[in-house]
């Protein structure tokens, strides 16, 4: 049993790497040709490869529900070619089993996508981002990569931030009870310290009836809930954040009374991501066992890649419409999920 469960494993986990390694490489070809076309200023072929290298383990992290799927049925295809799992069955293995032998390697992918998700994918992206904003805003204006906070009756702008704690053109717009503006502040940098943050070059406007009373400070402290990691937080995209960041993101928002059905999208689809492996997978081995048993390894494959991008159409559309028409975003995210399950589960108790 050892053996035949050894056998089935590799074979399977082979081919879901197999067919990860293809659509990763393929993916990074079309988005190194696409860098290619927003190559400006320092942003060159070198910081090109460098961007793409980063943003790879994001790639892997984002195909490997797909591969699961594929993978899964290209394995079991290429023993059931072969008259194997017909062998298997007649041997007196049954199905159920057989089923848990193709899982254990889905399981080494979950883990797999657990920890490039958490880990690796949002640290590399982050820096990929920030290396290539810096990069091609080098002789431009960086208006459109900054970015605004709110805290209490203040508002502030971040024209560029360096993961290295530096702020390079800050804005803080200040308002009174009435929501007229009270002050401004115009930092040229700002370097946190720990505790705070020190302003250099520093321009400041009261604003008191008719009157604006201005006046330059080389430094100014500034006191401020704002740390580095929440500025690394909101400088990503929902989807670039570890789990870790989008709960803290989230409090944020909360806290403030913002909007944080976005985030709490992604984060569930993070969360849940395993399951969906697991749905995947369980629905690739019905296939096999189903209507997919006899037809040839083309077919297993076009079926395998519809399969995959319905699920992937429906995820994406049921998350926004969760937004718009105000439902759970986790029920957004079950549902594809929940679908996966019952069509799986339905053709293995038929094929039972």
């Amino acid at each position: 049993m050892k053996k035949l469960d050894r056998y089935i494993g590799v074979t399977v986990l082979i081919a879901m790497l197999s067919v990860m390694l293809i659509v990763v490489f393929l993916d990074t070809l079309f988005a190194f040709m696409a860098q290619l076309d927003a190559m400006r200023n320092d942003y060159q072929l070198p910081q090109v490869v460098q961007y793409i290298i980063l943003t790879t383990p994001k790639r892997i992290y984002e195909i490997i529900p797909v591969a699961s799927l594929i993978g899964c049925l290209l394995g079991l295809g290429s023993l059931a070619n072969h008259s194997e799992l017909v062998i298997i069955r007649a041997a007196g293995i049954s199905l159920r089993r057989i089923s848990w032998y193709v899982i254990k390697p889905a399981i080494v992918l979950m883990v797999l996508g657990l920890l490039i998700g958490e880990f690796v994918a949002p640290v590399a992206g982050q820096t990929a981002d920030s290396m290539r904003k810096v990069s091609r805003s080098a002789y431009a204006s960086s208006v459109d990569e900054g970015l605004w906070y709110r805290e209490g009756d203040s508002y502030m702008y971040l024209d560029v931030f360096n993961s290295d704690g530096i702020l390079n053109g800050l804005s803080i717009y200040t308002f009174d009870d009435r929501k007229y503006l009270k002050q401004t502040v115009y930092a040229k940098r700002a370097v946190t310290k720990g505790e705070y943050w020190l302003m250099e070059d520093v321009e400041i406007s009261n604003y008191s009836d008719d009157t604006v009373e201005s006046l330059h400070k080389d430094r100014q402290v500034w006191q401020t809930g704002l740390t580095t990691e929440l500025l690394q937080v909101m400088s990503a995209k929902p989807e670039d954040l570890s789990m870790q960041g989008l709960v803290t993101y989230i409090d944020y928002l909360d806290n403030e009374d913002f909007e944080s059905g976005e985030y709490r999208l992604v984060l569930y689809k993070k969360l849940l991501q395993p399951l969906a492996i697991f749905a995947l997978v369980l629905i690739g081995i019905s296939f096999v066992f189903g209507p997919l048993r006899s037809v040839s390894m083309g077919l297993r494959l076009f079926s395998g890649v519809a399969t995959g991008v319905i699920f992937m159409i429906i995820q994406n559309l049921m998350g926004p419409a969760s937004l718009v028409f105000g439902f759970p975003p986790l029920l957004a995210v079950m549902m594809p999920i929940l679908l996966c399950l019952g069509i799986g589960v339905g053709l293995l108790k038929r094929a039972g």
